[in-house]
């Protein structure tokens, strides 16, 4: 417990009030939103097959799929409407390459947000020592900027095509049975797929705070600092004039009148003289 104390001693908890700690801390919080929200996913779709014997339907037919969204390897049992066993049938398509991809950025993500949050307040000064820190920062946020574009992007057409192969009204078109017009096929339940729009959306947000951030790194680089400008100087007020300066009002007499009476008192005195 000690040890907790003295590093929150030590930290610089006020760069998290600035851009460059607040945008970071906002990363490493929707970064766990986004690979959460798609890793930890499992569906359910149902169907039901009403055959003519109805000995033979089945409406309760359930398919669970779930992360990373094989679904070539998900099947479930269909009557046949025919006697016998029922068909072994298989969803469609496998999507694991861009669910994958997006959840692997994610969790990426999460942990440099991680490293980057601890060094700028526990070791801020030596992030900026040599301008190596902010410039190694400044990168790895460019490739996750790309990253992120790249990942959701694939992932939101992941998804659509996911949506598509568990549609039941697409899943009952390979059912041999429902080609049959004396056998009725419907679905039961559709698959909730709001996680996995949020997870999308999350993604696109992740975007938008990297590509964001670019310019708060940058600016602790100081590449930019040689081109800005200084203020123009200003001017400095006008000293204010002495007390004998201040106009005709001031009752200091000048040289002139100083000379003025210094000539009419020699005269005076030679006058008295005579």
């Amino acid at each position: 417990m000690d040890i907790v104390n003295q590093l929150v001693a030590q930290g610089q908890f006020r760069i998290l009030k600035v851009p460059l700690g607040f945008i970071k801390a906002l990363q490493w919080f929707f970064s766990i939103f986004a690979f959460a929200t798609c890793g930890s996913y499992s569906g359910t779709f149902k169907m039901a097959v009403n055959c003519k014997t109805r000995a033979e339907s089945n409406l309760t037919i359930s398919v669970e799929f779930e992360y990373p969204f094989r679904l070539h390897q998900v099947y479930f049992d269909a009557p046949t409407c025919k006697g016998g066993a029922p068909e072994r049938l298989f969803l469609i398509g496998d999507y694991s390459s861009s669910a994958e991809f997006f959840v692997t950025i994610g969790v990426f993500a999460f942990l440099y947000s991680t490293a980057a949050l601890a060094i700028y307040v526990f070791a801020y000064e030596k992030y900026k020592e040599n301008n190596k820190g902010p410039l190694i920062d400044l990168g790895v946020t460019g490739v996750f900027a790309f990253m992120w574009l790249v990942s959701s992007a694939a992932w939101a057409k992941g998804l659509s095509d996911v949506k598509t192969a568990t549609n039941p009204d697409q899943v009952r078109t390979f059912i041999s049975a429902c080609s049959n017009e004396e056998n009725s096929c419907r679905e039961v339940h559709d698959p909730v797929m709001s996680g996995l729009n949020t997870s999308v959306a999350f993604g696109f947000i992740n975007l938008i705070l990297w590509a964001g951030n670019l310019w708060f790194v940058f600016k602790e680089t100081g590449i930019i600092a040689p081109f800005m400008r200084a203020p123009p100087p200003q001017e400095k007020p006008a000293a204010p004039e002495t007390y004998g300066q201040q106009g005709p009002t001031s009752r200091t007499p000048t040289l002139a009148t100083r000379a003025e009476g210094t000539s009419q008192t020699s005269t005076s005195s030679k006058d008295t003289t005579r």
